[in-house]
């Protein structure tokens, strides 16, 4: 899987997607029609160069996420206020109330995030000090009260009629993405049949920062309630940048280890991701074609697969044929070998004839010869013979019963 860059996250009864400075927001309606809203974001990274080194980067990301959420989610609603008048009072707004008021609900939205599951888990630990006197037990049982109170709000959050319908969103969401990186054409066809689970999704993101925190919490122990409150707060920033880094590095990653270690925030995906209609991936899909060229991403992903292939099939038929011609050079020089025994046996067996009869008197050998040539003559010729005629006629070959010596 390669990954697209592109992230997102689900609104009322729509889905926003951002690529690089730009987001989108594309909502249905009540009428049905489905509007897109483009916007840009400016980076602070860009005026401050501290925030684009690991674990900085990962404080400002989890900020700015923040505020491109809950003004997306201000778009949503303003679609489905009961009062008409709602959304000219909006217009009259001015820039800097507008930008206040955001600002306002940035630090409210972060203020009860931080009590809730960075706080509360201490107080609570803290009660629990009357029976355990342990500090390494209390900021244990503190790591596991703070990781049980996010998992039971999220199912209680879930059971809400109107959460059900962001979750299945947050589907379409997840659904659209993974058809791109893995190369398919965006259709509401092949957006159907992709996973609802994403590495790079805020739930995982959540559920490491709960893993993160009960970790250093266990080893970074204050003696006082109050420092423990203190440096639970303080170190929220720090904890926040190393799991962006992590959830970054996931989404690329095609380790064995990385997958296990991301497995539990999967799991818990299960719970904010529900399956979408049709209707809401078209939402998705609306959203992702006004941010991102999908066509051109799909397109360089193809342009690299031939380049592949083509390497692997210079490779493979250079090294099948050069093996082709070792063996069948292995399987001459046998038969060649084989051929060579057999002749030396030949000729070492008439050799040790020929020495022999060679140190015989020669009237003897002669006697001797002569004896053995009328057996051979007289005797039927059989197969089993056929291997003494042959030593006798190579005796014939190569003995010399002149008188030269």
């Amino acid at each position: 899987m390669k990954p697209s860059g592109i992230g997102g996250m689900a609104v009322i009864e729509g889905v926003m997607m951002k690529n690089k400075d730009e987001y989108a927001i594309a909502v249905r309606k009540p009428n049905n029609e489905i509007t897109v809203e483009k916007k840009k974001h400016n980076d602070f990274s860009n005026k401050v160069k501290l925030f684009k080194l690991p674990i900085f980067r990962g404080i400002l990301v989890f900020i700015d996420s923040m505020v491109i959420g809950i003004k997306a989610l201000n778009f949503s609603a303003s679609f489905f206020e009961e009062e008409e008048n709602a959304e000219k009072e909006k217009k009259e707004v001015s820039e800097k109330v507008n930008a206040l008021l955001m600002a306002l609900a940035v630090i409210t939205s972060l203020a009860i995030s931080i009590t809730l599951f960075m706080v509360l888990p201490v107080l609570l630990s803290n009660l629990l000090s009357r029976w355990i006197e342990s500090v390494f037990l209390l900021a244990l049982m503190e790591g596991i009260l703070r990781l049980l109170i996010f998992i039971g709000y999220i199912v209680i959050v879930s059971q809400m009629k109107e959460i059900k319908r962001v979750f299945m969103y947050h589907g379409a969401e997840h659904k659209t993405i993974n058809c791109i990186e893995n190369g398919f054409e965006l259709t509401p066809e092949n957006v159907k049949w992709q996973s609802k689970a994403h590495k790079r999704c805020g739930t995982s993101f959540m559920l490491l920062v709960m893993l993160i925190s009960l970790v250093l919490f266990v080893i970074i122990r204050p003696q006082t309630l109050a420092l423990r409150v203190l440096s639970r707060v303080l170190l929220v920033p720090a904890i926040a940048g190393i799991s962006y880094e992590f959830i970054r590095y996931a989404g690329r990653s095609e380790s064995r280890i990385v997958d296990i270690i991301s497995r539990p925030g999967l799991w818990m995906q299960a719970l904010t991701t529900k399956e979408p209609d049709d209707d809401m991936i078209e939402v998705a899909i609306a959203s992702v074609d006004t941010v991102f060229d999908w066509k051109e991403f799909l397109q360089k992903k193809e342009e690299e697969k031939p380049s592949k292939q083509k390497t692997v099939k210079q490779v493979k038929p250079q090294a099948s044929a050069g093996r082709t011609k070792e063996v069948s050079k292995e399987v001459s020089q046998d038969k060649k070998k084989s051929a060579a025994a057999k002749t030396d046996v030949k000729e070492a067996k008439a050799r040790d004839g020929m020495k022999m009869f060679k140190y015989k008197k020669k009237e003897d050998a002669k006697d001797e010869y002569a004896s053995a040539l009328e057996i051979s003559i007289a005797s039927p010729k059989h197969d089993e013979y056929e291997e003494d005629d042959e030593i006798l006629k190579a005796l014939d070959k190569y003995l010399d019963f002149s008188d030269d010596e």
